[in-house]
């Protein structure tokens, strides 16, 4: 299969089929993040649609410089997710990790299921920058890089919220 850099390549030629691949090799991921974020399965497809329509009609923009393809996809994600709860003027909501998390096949057992839900409730008090570092990190399991260019920071900076949201996480784990 081709690699990213090369179906980019040809995508910005106009290259559809080039693109298609990208969306195939990608949709999954980019999916499951945004349904983190919405918590509704038609919110989420509906935005991720709006992600790849999005990366299609600036795939010219696009510019390879030493981070993944999928970095600017998850930026394109990021910005349609706060896009989204700009004009629903909501508040992140987390409540579906558990059943994502199962649904692909990550919780097998309910002692897992019942330390996911605690993580869970807890992830919605945290502010927005630290739920994506955690996201990203531990979920995706993006490296520091590929989050640092996600989110428009260094990485230093993002090592910084992932250290901050993780303690966070902590303090008010250990208060349930």
């Amino acid at each position: 299969m081709l690699e990213d850099k090369e179906l980019t390549k040809k995508a910005k030629q106009g290259d559809a089929e080039a693109f298609g691949l990208l969306y195939d090799k990608h949709l999954n991921q980019i999916y499951r993040f945004v349904y983190l974020k919405v918590s509704s399965k038609q919110i989420a497809e509906d935005l991720t649609q709006q992600v790849f329509l999005s990366a299609w009609q600036n795939i010219n923009s696009y510019q390879q410089q030493g981070f993944p393809f999928t970095s600017w996809l998850y930026r394109i994600a990021r910005n349609a997710v706060i896009d989204h709860y700009r004009t629903r003027r909501s508040n992140v909501d987390l409540e579906a990790v558990a059943e994502v998390a199962s649904s692909f096949d990550l919780v097998g057992e309910l002692e897992v299921k019942l330390e996911l839900e605690k993580i869970k409730s807890a992830l919605v008090g945290l502010p927005a920058d630290y739920q994506d570092v955690l996201v990203m990190r531990f979920i995706e399991e993006l490296s520091h890089q590929e989050i640092a260019a996600a989110l428009d920071k260094s990485e230093g900076a993002v090592r910084v919220l992932q250290h901050r949201a993780i303690n966070s996480l902590k303090k008010i784990l250990n208060k349930t």
